[in-house]
């Protein structure tokens, strides 16, 4: 089978797990995974790989994150999102400054809760689980950057707008607090998201994951059958011996190695880049 990497687009109303079982049978593959969960009621860029290259998702350049999410001011769901509204409540339009000043203050570091309804473990259990069980329990607060938010359209009460943030970051939650700023609860109503990165989507074109690695380069000035056999590599036939984790290319096959104080490390090795 071959290793391939491409972006799908998501539709709304479905499961990714879902989603990539349907991928893997339109290309008739059985290897692939995917990167970066999207809910069920998101739609949009979905990095998709066969083969080795499931492999590489942690060594990819995967943000920031872009999303177009709409915010439904006056709902409450526990969800955040329109799975469970259980209350709306009515209030007046908000002036268009208003809504901008509130949608624009939370660019740059923000810390907050993830959403109940998340795929976070706790004790080895998922917390959507949980939240479905109605069991009690508590999420940590994380650390996210918001590089940019800002209002695309408000026809109240919906606010649609584009958020550009770190990976790991919750689209939901930040709607919540946009809404509580405002003065009130507020659940997303749509959410899609735009790119990860550099990846976008352009109908399943192969991608060159070269072109996508976080990677610096290196070279490796010894016996290459040595790393290709994987065995024990010095650090003193490295070209460049900064302790960093680098990637190797020689004749279509990528290496991922650690050079360390100790020693180098295998991270990845033997990746087949042409079929």
């Amino acid at each position: 089978m071959n290793n391939r990497l491409f972006v799908a687009y998501k539709p709304s109303n479905i499961s990714s797990n879902f989603f990539l079982s349907r991928i893997k049978r339109a290309y008739g593959v059985k290897g692939a995974g995917f990167s970066g969960t999207l809910d069920p009621f998101a739609k949009g860029v979905l990095i998709i790989a066969f083969g080795q290259f499931t492999k590489l998702f942690r060594f990819l350049k995967k943000a920031p994150k872009r999303y177009r999410a709409t915010l439904w001011l006056g709902a409450y769901s526990p969800t955040l999102d329109i799975e469970k509204v259980e209350r709306v409540t009515q209030m007046m339009p908000f002036a268009p400054i208003s809504v901008e000043i509130a949608t624009k203050s939370f660019i740059g570091e923000l810390t907050y809760l993830p959403p109940k309804y998340c795929a976070k473990k706790i004790d080895g259990k998922r917390a959507y689980d949980m939240a479905r069980k109605e069991e009690d329990f508590e999420l940590e607060a994380i650390k996210s950057t918001i590089y940019d938010c800002k209002v695309i359209h408000y026809n109240h009460p919906f606010l649609t707008f584009e958020i550009s943030i770190s990976e790991g970051g919750y689209v939901r939650s930040v709607g919540a607090l946009i809404a509580q700023k405002l003065g009130f609860e507020g659940s997303l109503s749509a959410l899609e998201r735009l790119n990860e990165g550099d990846f976008v989507y352009e109908n399943e074109r192969e991608l060159d994951p070269l072109d996508y690695l976080d990677l610096p380069n290196n070279r490796y000035l010894g016996n290459i059958e040595d790393m290709r056999l994987g065995r024990v590599l010095d650090v003193k036939n490295f070209e460049i011996q900064e302790e960093e984790n680098y990637k190797i290319v020689h004749e279509g096959w990528l290496s991922v190695i650690e050079i360390k104080e100790n020693g180098v490390e295998y991270l990845l090795n033997n990746i087949q880049l042409r079929s």
